[in-house]
C-alpha cells in the first residue's frame, strides 16, 4: 500500500498597492534625494548584514533555525550580463509573506507622516533623514527598472517572491526552491550599466562596506573565462571583521564615517566619534557616534536607544532600554561585551545590573567628551542647536550626572546673543544679585519684550530665556546652580531693590508718586471690580514701561505651564490662580486712581485684557473687550 501526500495548493499571486508614505518616499529617493547612485549597494549589503545578525541571535535559543543553510553567514553578489541583473543574496533570518509586505510595502515607524509633511525643498537636509526609516532598500529603484525579492524565513518551509517596478504597486506570491534568507534581483536600467562591472563593485564594497562583519563575496561572472584561462573564483571583497574590534590606529576617518552610515542608517557625517575599550570589573568595547543632524523622531515619546548591543560579537538588540538614557537616544553605534549573558531574553537583559554599569560608563565618557568639545564654542553650539532640548531632559531625569549636564547646558539670554552657559551667567552677576533669573515661554524674541523683564533690563540684570517644554520641569527640580537659586522673574520683583545698577538709587517718594494709602485703595478697588478673574492684585518693582502684567500665584504653576497643559487637554491648566501686578508709578495707573464707577470698571477690565494678550492668553470676552476699547478710543479722540 502506497502512502500518498498532498501538497497544499499555493496561494495565488496578489497585487497590492504601496502605502501612501512608501510611494512618496520612493519618489523622493529615486528622483530627488540620492545624488550618488552607488550607495544602493551599501544599503542592500547593510540590510543583509542585519539579517545575518538577527539570525545569529535567534539561533541561540533555537539552534534548529540553522539546520537549513548552516551557521556560516555570507553575502553574495552575482552579475549576470546576459540577463542584465545584479543579485545580492544572504543566508540570514529571511522574511515570510507578511514580513515581505510589512517591511517592503509599509512604514510602521511613528512620526513618519509628520516627517513627510514637513519635507521642504532642502534636499540635503532630507537625505540625511531618509535612511532612518529603514527604507534604504528603496534605493534599488535608482538603478533598477524592476526588483524581485525571493525570501524564506529561517525555520519555515515556504518561500515567497516579492516583485515591483517601484511605480506604486507590488506583487507577492509563493515560490518554490527558495533558500533560507533573501535574494534581491535587480533588473538593471541601461543607465546603470556601470554596476555590472566587477571592478566597480569591488571599489564600492571596499569604500562603503569593508567594516561589515559578514563576508561579501563576488561570485564568478558567467562568460568571463577565456580559452586557456583558469576558472574564475569567488572573491571576498571586504575585510569581514567587526570594525569596533580593530585598534583605533588601524581605522581611518573614512572607515569610521562609513560604519556610522551603516549602523545609524544615516547619510550625514557624524559630529562626534567615541571609540574606547573599558577594562576592569566589567569589560566592553564601544564605538559611538553623535549625528550632525536631528533624527526625525527625536522627540517621539516612544523613542528608544539606537545603540546596538553585541555579546562576543553576536548581535542582541538595537532597541534595548537600559543601554542608553532617553536624553542620549540620538547616539548611534555599538557596544560589545563578553561579560553579559548570551542566552537570556532581551527583557531580562534590560534589568541586568551589568548593563546598568555599562550604561554608567558610556554616559560618563560621552559627557566627558562633550565637555572637552564645549571648549570650542562655535563647534559645540552646533551640537546644542540640534540636541539641546533633549539633552535638558537629563537635568530632570538623571540626578547622578546633573552637575555635568548643568555645565554642558546652554541658554538664550536677555542681554547676550547666541548661547550662554550657567558658568558665564554667574560670572556676570551684578553686585547684590543672589539668584539666577529665568523666564519661560514659547519664543525667545517675544520673551525679550515681556513686561516682566523691564525692571531687570533697567538694572542690566541678565535673564535666561527658556523656550523648551522641559524647561518648566528641570528648573524647579534642579533649583540651584553653584549655590545660586534658580528663580523665575514672575515672582522676583522684590529682589530688584537689593541689586545695584541702573535705577538702584531711584526713590519711592519721588515727586508725583502716589501715597501708600492711595495705592492700597486702588488695589482694593481693582480686586472688587475684577472679582474672580484674578486671585490677587499687587504692586511690583519689575515693571517700568508697562502699567500691568499677569503672573501665576506664588507657589503655583507658571502661566506658560498652564497653557501647555490646556493645549494637551489637561484640566490643571484651567485652574491656575492668576495675579495682576501693577506699576504704581505708571501714568495710566495714577490716572486710574481718580476714576470711579463704570469708567473705572471698564478701565480695569481693559488693563486685565491687555495683560492677558501680552502673556499670550486670549481675552475672556472678545466682544466686551472690543466695545470697551472702542468707547475708550472714542472718548480719547472726542
Amino acid at each position: 500500500m502506497t502512502e500518498t501526500t498532498t501538497k497544499a495548493k499555493p496561494q495565488p499571486e496578489e497585487n497590492m498597492q504601496f502605502q501612501a508614505e512608501v510611494a512618496k518616499l520612493l519618489d523622493l529617493v529615486v528622483h530627488s534625494l540620492y545624488s550618488n547612485t552607488e550607495i544602493f549597494l551599501r544599503e542592500l549589503i547593510s540590510n543583509s548584514s542585519d539579517a545575518c545578525d538577527k539570525l545569529r541571535y535567534a539561533a541561540i535559543g533555537e539552534p534548529k533555525l540553522l539546520d537549513d543553510g548552516g551557521a556560516t553567514y555570507e553575502i553574495h553578489l552575482n552579475i549576470d550580463r546576459a540577463a542584465k541583473t545584479l543579485t545580492i543574496s544572504d543566508n540570514g533570518i529571511g522574511m515570510n509573506r507578511d514580513e515581505l509586505i510589512s517591511n517592503l510595502g509599509t512604514i510602521a515607524k511613528s512620526g513618519t507622516g509628520e516627517f513627510l509633511k514637513s519635507l521642504s525643498g532642502d534636499k540635503s537636509k532630507d537625505v540625511s533623514l531618509i535612511g532612518q526609516f529603514g527604507v534604504g532598500f528603496y534605493s534599488s529603484f535608482m538603478v533598477a527598472d524592476k526588483v524581485d525579492v525571493y525570501s524564506r524565513k529561517a525555520g519555515e518551509t515556504i518561500g515567497h517572491r516579492w516583485s515591483s517596478d517601484g511605480k506604486g504597486a507590488f506583487t507577492v506570491a509563493e515560490h518554490d526552491n527558495v533558500a533560507r534568507g533573501a535574494k534581491i534581483v535587480l533588473h538593471m536600467k541601461d543607465s546603470a550599466d556601470e554596476f555590472m562591472d566587477a571592478f566597480r563593485l569591488r571599489r564600492i564594497v571596499k569604500t562603503y562596506s569593508d567594516h561589515i562583519a559578514v563576508p561579501v563575496i563576488l561570485d564568478p561572472i558567467l562568460g568571463e573565462k577565456k580559452d586557456g584561462d583558469e576558472e574564475p573564483k569567488a572573491e571576498t571583497l571586504n575585510s569581514a571583521s567587526a570594525l569596533w574590534t580593530r585598534p583605533k590606529s588601524e581605522i581611518t576617518a573614512e572607515q569610521y564615517k562609513e560604519f556610522y552610515h551603516h549602523v545609524g542608517h544615516a547619510f550625514d557625517d557624524p559630529w562626534h566619534t567615541l571609540h574606547f575599550k573599558a577594562e576592569g570589573a566589567i569589560e566592553y568595547t564601544s564605538l559611538l557616534f553623535i549625528p550632525s543632524t536631528k533624527p526625525f523622531d527625536l522627540f517621539n515619546p516612544e523613542r528608544k536607544s539606537a545603540v546596538k548591543l553585541y555579546v562576543n560579537r553576536v548581535f542582541i538588540s538595537d532597541q534595548l532600554e537600559g543601554l542608553m538614557p532617553r536624553y542620549l537616544c540620538f547616539v548611534r553605534g555599538v557596544v560589545d561585551s563578553a561579560d553579559l549573558p548570551l542566552n537570556v531574553s532581551r527583557e531580562m537583559l534590560q534589568d541586568n545590573p551589568l548593563l546598568r554599569k555599562i550604561q554608567g560608563g558610556l554616559v560618563k565618557r560621552l559627557l566627558k567628551d562633550l565637555a572637552a568639545r564645549a571648549e570650542k564654542a562655535d563647534d559645540y553650539n552646533k551640537f546644542w542647536d540640534v540636541f539641546g532640548p533633549v539633552m535638558k531632559e537629563g537635568l530632570y531625569e538623571d540626578f547622578e550626572h546633573r552637575d555635568e549636564l548643568l555645565n554642558l547646558a546652554r541658554f538664550r539670554s536677555s542681554l547676550h546673543e547666541g548661547w550662554v552657559s550657567l558658568k558665564d551667567y554667574v560670572a556676570r552677576m551684578k553686585d547684590g544679585q543672589e539668584a539666577i533669573y529665568t523666564i519661560t515661554g514659547d519664543d525667545a524674541a517675544m520673551l525679550k519684550n515681556s513686561p516682566q523683564l523691564e525692571g531687570f533690563v533697567a538694572k542690566g540684570i541678565e535673564v535666561l530665556l527658556l523656550t523648551d517644554p522641559i524647561d518648566e520641569f528641570w528648573a524647579s527640580s534642579v533649583g540651584v546652580y553653584d549655590k545660586k537659586p534658580i528663580k523665575t522673574v514672575a515672582g522676583s520683583g522684590d529682589d530688584l531693590g537689593k541689586i545695584k545698577g541702573g535705577d538702584a538709587d531711584e526713590k519711592k517718594d519721588e515727586p508725583g508718586a502716589a501715597s501708600e494709602q492711595a495705592i492700597k485703595d486702588l488695589i482694593e478697588s481693582l480686586k472688587k471690580s475684577l472679582g474672580a478673574a484674578v486671585a490677587d492684585v499687587r504692586t511690583t518693582d519689575k515693571l517700568k514701561g508697562s502699567p500691568v502684567c499677569l503672573v501665576a500665584d506664588t507657589g503655583g504653576m507658571s502661566l506658560h505651564m498652564a497653557r501647555m497643559l490646556k493645549q494637551h487637554g489637561d484640566s490643571q491648566g484651567l485652574s491656575v490662580r492668576k495675579v495682576l501686578e501693577i506699576n504704581a508709578k505708571h501714568a495710566l495707573i495714577k490716572r486710574l486712581m481718580v476714576l470711579s464707577g463704570s469708567g473705572f470698571d471698564d478701565a480695569a477690565a481693559l488693563l486685565l485684557d491687555q495683560a492677558r494678550i501680552v502673556e499670550g492668553e486670549p481675552v475672556s470676552d472678545p466682544v466686551g473687550f472690543a466695545k470697551r476699547l472702542s468707547a475708550m478710543m472714542e472718548k480719547a479722540l472726542g
